[in-house]
């Protein structure tokens, strides 16, 4: 199998991830969203994350969008600015191969490079072993489960919160 590039998205490559999106919404529990965004929904969320300042990646292979990752503000108020939460999706034909483990570690390294002290994966589904198993080979440690905290496809599902610590972490407060 060829490598991969990851590269920053562009909008020619929101078709693509409009359609793996829209998949994990209606057959997965990743994301407890239920109505698949549309593509003019997804060129909002895109433009409000790169315009904000966060990375936003996708993995090419074999000339398709085969995954995407970026990060986003995991909390609104001020005093969580150096704290991001992750996001990858896959293409399904493309699991198993570690695309997801090749954009999270870009994703950090970028973070990194932005000034982020903190990473934060919010998983769907404690049963998600690929989800937990790419972030726990980035590096990310398990803080906590929230049991049934969702409702999808008539089953209470739970979120798995694992961190990483990026940079410096809490080691020293940033000058900004």
């Amino acid at each position: 199998m060829s490598a991969p590039e990851i590269r920053p998205t562009t909008e020619a490559d929101l078709p693509a991830i409009t359609a793996i999106y829209q998949q994990a919404v209606r057959e997965g529990t990743a994301t407890f969203e239920l109505e698949p965004p549309d593509l003019a929904e997804m060129t909002r969320r895109y433009r409000a994350l790169v315009d904000g300042g966060y990375p936003y990646f996708v993995a090419i292979l074999d000339d398709r969008v085969a995954g995407y990752a970026y990060a986003g503000a995991y909390r609104p108020r001020p005093a969580y600015r150096f704290t991001v939460e992750n996001s990858i999706y896959l293409d399904p034909g493309f699991h198993r191969r570690g695309i997801g483990s090749l954009l999270l570690e870009r994703l950090i390294r970028e973070c990194e490079a932005r000034g982020f002290r903190q990473m934060i994966a919010v998983i769907g589904d404690s049963a998600n072993a690929g989800s937990i198993g790419v972030h726990t080979r980035g590096g990310f440690k398990m803080i906590g489960t929230h049991p049934n905290v969702g409702l999808k496809f008539g089953r209470w599902l739970d979120t798995v919160m694992m961190q990483r610590e990026l940079g410096e972490g809490a080691t020293s407060v940033p000058a900004k």
